[in-house]
C-alpha cells in the first residue's frame, strides 16, 4: 500500500470501541488526507510511503474538538465580570441591560474583517492545544444582517487556518432591544424569514437556541426546531442551565445532536435524551465562571450511558476560554469526570454532538487525518495538567 505519510513508534489512544482504544506500539497512516490505517504495527499491511514519522513512543490522539464556543464577537465584558465578583447575579446584570445584548451592540457595529481579525487570537490558542475541529455560534447579531456577517467570518476562518469549522444559527439567544416585550413575534421573524435567509446561503450546519427563564420558552423554542426542520437543519439547544423548562426533552423529541449546559437536567430529560441519542454537552468553563453551585447530573447521564462531550463555550461573557484542555481538567476536578470521559468528550463524543462521528473523532481508516501528537507518558496528563500545553505536533488533514 502506497500512503503519503506514516507515523510509526507511537502510542496509540484511538477511541475507536470502548475506552480510550490504547495501542502500543501502533501506526497511523494517511493518503489524500485520510487515514487508511491505525493500529498496531504487527498488523499493518506492507505499506510505503513518501515521509515516514517517527514518534519515538509519543502519544497519537485524534485531533481534538470543540463542539460549542461563541468564538466570533466583538467586545468583552470585563466590567460585567467585575461586577458579579460584587455581588451581582447573571440574570441581575441581563435585566440591566449588560449580558449578551452588550455584546451585541459591540458586534453589531463590527465589519466581517474585525469580527475574523478579534476571533483568530482565540481560535489560535485552541488550535496550539491540538484542536483541529471548532464549532462557531451566531447569536450576538441579534438581526439578520449581523447574524450573516458573524456566520460568513465563522465560515471564513476555516479559509484563514487550517482548521474544520461547523456554524451554527443561534438568532433565539436574547431578546433584542428592538423586541422588548415581543419574544413571540422575534421569534416568528426568526422562523419565517432570517432561518429561510440563512439557509439559502448555506451558512449554517445547525440551529441552536437557549431555552431558560432569561431565554426562550419551550413553547417558543419548539417553533425553532419547527423551522429548522423544514429546512432540513440538525438541532442543538442551551438548556437547562439556570432553570427546568424541560428543553433537554424538547431536543430529545426533534432528534437533537446535543444538549448544552444541562445543571438543572430532571431524570426525564436524561432518559429522552438516552432515547433519542442526543449528546450531553458540559460546559465547565461556564459552570467556574459563573461560580454556579448546582452539579449536572453526571451519575444519572452515566447510568443511561447518555454519550457526555466537552467543550469551552468561548464567550465573552460567561466563558472567557481558550482552552480545551483545560477545560478537561475542569470536567475531571469540578463535575468528577474519569480521564477517560474527559478524553472522550472533546474527540469522539464531541464529534458526535456536531453530527461528524462518521468523519472525525476517532482514529480509524476512512476518516480525515486529524492528529495530535502529544509528550507526555499517559493520556491522564492530558487531563491533569493546568496552564501545561504538552502539544508535540498537530496533523490536520494529514498535513
Amino acid at each position: 500500500m502506497r500512503c503519503d505519510t506514516i507515523w510509526k513508534d507511537a502510542r496509540l489512544a484511538t477511541l475507536a470501541g470502548p475506552g480510550l482504544g490504547s495501542i502500543e506500539n501502533g501506526v497511523v497512516a494517511a493518503s489524500d488526507g485520510c487515514i487508511v490505517y491505525a493500529g498496531p504495527e504487527a498488523d499493518a499491511p506492507a505499506m510505503d510511503a513518501a515521509q515516514i514519522i517517527l514518534c519515538q513512543g509519543r502519544w497519537i490522539t485524534p485531533g481534538l474538538i470543540d463542539c460549542h464556543t461563541h468564538i466570533v464577537h466583538e467586545g468583552n465584558r470585563a466590567v460585567e465580570w467585575e461586577m458579579r465578583l460584587a455581588g451581582a447575579s447573571y440574570e441581575d446584570i441581563a435585566r440591566a441591560g449588560g449580558g449578551i445584548v452588550s455584546t451585541m451592540n459591540a458586534t453589531r457595529s463590527a465589519s466581517e474583517e474585525q469580527l475574523i481579525e478579534t476571533a483568530l487570537p482565540r481560535v489560535d490558542a485552541l488550535i496550539a492545544e491540538g484542536v483541529t475541529s471548532i464549532e462557531i455560534k451566531s447569536g450576538y447579531g441579534l438581526d439578520l444582517e449581523s447574524e450573516i456577517r458573524m456566520l460568513r467570518a465563522a465560515r471564513r476562518i476555516g479559509v484563514e487556518r487550517s482548521v474544520n469549522i461547523a456554524t451554527t444559527f443561534l438568532g433565539a439567544h436574547s431578546l433584542p432591544p428592538e423586541f422588548a416585550g415581543n419574544s413571540d413575534a422575534y421569534i416568528d421573524l426568526i422562523c419565517t424569514e432570517w432561518l429561510p435567509e440563512i439557509a439559502s446561503h448555506g451558512l449554517a450546519d445547525a440551529v441552536d437556541a437557549f431555552c431558560d427563564g432569561i431565554g426562550f420558552s419551550r413553547a417558543q423554542t419548539e417553533k425553532v426546531f419547527q423551522a429548522a426542520a423544514r429546512m432540513g437543519l440538525p438541532v442543538k439547544l442551551h438548556a437547562e442551565q439556570l432553570s427546568n423548562l424541560h428543553g433537554a426533552a424538547l431536543a430529545a423529541e426533534y432528534g437533537a445532536l446535543s444538549a448544552d449546559h444541562l445543571e438543572y437536567l430532571d431524570d426525564s430529560g436524561i432518559a429522552a435524551m438516552k432515547a433519542a441519542g442526543t449528546v450531553a454537552t458540559l460546559l465547565p468553563g461556564a459552570f467556574y465562571f459563573t461560580r454556579e453551585s448546582r452539579l449536572p447530573p453526571i451519575g444519572g447521564l452515566r447510568d443511561a450511558a447518555v454519550p457526555i462531550a466537552l467543550a469551552t463555550d468561548c464567550n465573552p461573557g460567561t466563558s472567557p476560554l481558550t482552552s480545551l484542555l483545560l477545560t478537561m481538567n475542569m470536567g475531571a476536578t469540578l463535575f468528577h469526570l474519569t480521564v477517560e470521559e474527559c478524553i472522550a468528550g472533546v474527540t469522539r463524543n464531541a464529534a458526535r454532538a456536531l453530527g461528524r462521528l462518521k468523519d472525525i473523532g476517532t482514529l480509524e481508516a476512512g476518516k480525515r487525518c486529524d492528529l495530535a501528537i502529544w509528550d507526555i507518558e499517559s493520556p491522564a496528563e492530558l487531563v491533569y495538567r493546568m496552564g501545561y500545553n504538552p502539544l508535540h505536533a498537530r496533523v490536520w488533514s494529514g498535513q
